[in-house]
């Protein structure tokens, strides 16, 4: 193996201008997805956002071969995703099962389209593990409308969205509209999802929205750090992933994905260790208390 090959970053600059819209592509996507994935760990979603991704790369792959937009593709099969699980997994015990129809659903479909189209192999491999030099102005610019729409609908519904996420009985009983909160919040999702998939890929989106969003819960527990960490956790892993991907012959989604992974280790050891670092004090509190005056 001749890792001068794999791993060369010589004339790193030139390379880096061009994938700056790549770059402003990851650090939107980080936001988007550290703020989505918030509520996609509060409300048990990982499972969720997986079949979405899967029925995304099918629209995808569907578009592919049809010459039309990528982009449209992924979203339009993002959103029917999305709709299918709101609709026959409305209830809770009913999600999981819809979704693992779906997945294998999506996937085969995906794995059809891509078959029968004749065009680069790049534009395949692509899909599913994500390309950094394919985010040409007009996909910049889909990707960052599309971003946008997230951002606003998810500032409009932040509040009674956490709310019926944390406690949906007591906000239901306060006139919070949780049940329409919930199909709402999935079609925002699957946005999301699209979007994600054009630096990551199908495969490997779990690591933008779900794994930064689940080591912010680790370290911190209030209503605004969690939602600041895990954007910024997801920004870096992302941009990160991207500047490695430049100067190697390696996809960016195992550089985005194992950043994502070490993040998540050292904010589960940052965590651990401050509970341990709690339970010490409470139990050296309590002998004090017990010691006989």
């Amino acid at each position: 193996m001749n890792w001068h090959e794999i791993v060369n970053f010589e004339d790193y600059g030139a390379l880096l201008a061009l994938v700056q819209n790549s770059i402003i592509a990851g650090a939107v996507l980080g936001l988007v997805g550290g703020l989505a994935g918030t509520f996609v760990v509060m409300r048990d979603l990982a499972f969720a956002v997986h079949g979405i991704s899967e029925l995304s790369f099918a629209g995808a792959a569907a578009a592919l071969l049809l010459g039309t937009g990528v982009a449209g593709g992924s979203i339009a099969g993002a959103l029917v995703a999305a709709a299918l699980i709101g609709v026959l997994g409305s209830r809770a015990r009913d999600r999981g099962s819809v979704i693992g129809v779906l997945m294998p659903f999506g996937l085969g479909l995906g794995v059809l389209f891509l078959s029968l189209y004749e065009g680069r192999a790049a534009n395949k491999f692509g899909l599913l593990t994500g390309q950094i030099v394919a985010i040409d102005t007009p996909k910049l610019s889909w990707l960052l409308a599309t971003s946008a729409v997230v951002l606003v609908c998810l500032a409009i519904m932040w509040r009674p969205l956490a709310f019926a996420s944390l406690d949906p009985e007591v906000a239901a009983a306060r006139g919070v509209p949780v049940r329409a909160l919930s199909p709402v919040f999935m079609l925002v999702l699957a946005l999301a999802v699209a979007v994600s998939i054009q630096i990551v890929g199908a495969l490997l989106v779990l690591a933008l929205i779900c794994t930064p969003a689940a080591a912010a819960v680790r370290v911190s527990a209030s209503p605004v750090l969690v939602p600041l960490l895990s954007a910024v956790l997801a920004t870096v892993s992302v941009v990160g992933g991207i500047l490695l991907s430049v100067g190697s012959s390696i996809p960016v989604s195992p550089y985005v994905t194992t950043i994502s992974f070490v993040l998540y280790g050292v904010c589960r050891a940052a965590g651990a260790l401050r509970t341990r670092r709690g339970w010490t004090a409470r139990r050296a509190a309590l002998r004090l208390d017990t010691v006989p005056t």
